[in-house]
């Protein structure tokens, strides 16, 4: 059984589009950089991601102007200070200074009622929290590895575009703006402010297409 445990992206043999796998990477860097703070071999592919052409381009897509600048910070930003941002401020000593948990925006409280009903739409698709994983199942880095594995999981009943819009439309859109405006707003989060730009683009592009079916 499948678990909402982030993982490593990895590229396999599939018949997933170019589109679809890239939009799976993308939801799993941004589980692993939600998760916890970077290691330094994230940071690196972020980082070789960039090139120059890219660097001197005057035609960028919407993502790759948030993305690029995401690039730079890994490159030239070093690990410890990846690591003070996320600690200070995702995790902390006695109060968070920012919740990475869907329930929170919806409810005002942790591991209220949508937290059960998360719980209860991922039973249904046959996923389950993994022991090793600390945290809740509506902690964001855990909703995006879910989309990413009903991007490219196997189990095409379950994997397809149709549960894809569900869940993103019930478990991640109706609260993730908050968070993108509490990240964005904060005045001791920088690194952190772009990783926000990214996903806030992101998942406009991912509301839009899902709007269209």
């Amino acid at each position: 059984m499948s678990n909402t445990e982030p993982k490593e992206p990895i590229r396999l043999e599939t018949d997933l589009s170019e589109e679809d796998l890239a939009r799976a990477d993308l939801y799993g860097v941004l589980a692993l950089l939600f998760y916890k703070a970077p290691d330094q071999a994230l940071l690196e592919m972020i980082a070789n991601s960039l090139s120059e052409d890219q660097i001197n381009s005057n035609e960028l897509t919407i993502l790759e102007e948030v993305w690029n600048p995401l690039a730079v910070l890994a490159k030239n930003t070093p690990l410890k200070a990846w690591e003070d941002e996320y600690e200070s401020n995702f995790i902390g000593v006695g109060k968070q200074e920012i919740f990475l948990y869907g329930s929170y925006y919806l409810s005002g409280f942790l591991h209220e009622r949508p937290l059960v009903k998360l719980r209860k739409d991922l039973n249904a698709l046959g996923l389950e929290s993994s022991e090793l994983v600390v945290e809740t199942e509506d902690h964001i880095a855990c909703l995006c590895e879910v989309m990413r594995y009903l991007i490219a999981g196997e189990d095409l009943g379950i994997c397809n575009l149709s549960s894809q819009k569900q869940f993103f439309n019930d478990h991640i859109r109706p609260w993730i703006e908050q968070l993108f405006d509490a990240i964005e707003s904060h005045p001791n989060i920088h690194i952190y402010r772009q990783v926000s730009y990214l996903t806030r683009s992101f998942f406009q592009i991912e509301g839009q297409a899902f709007d269209m079916i």
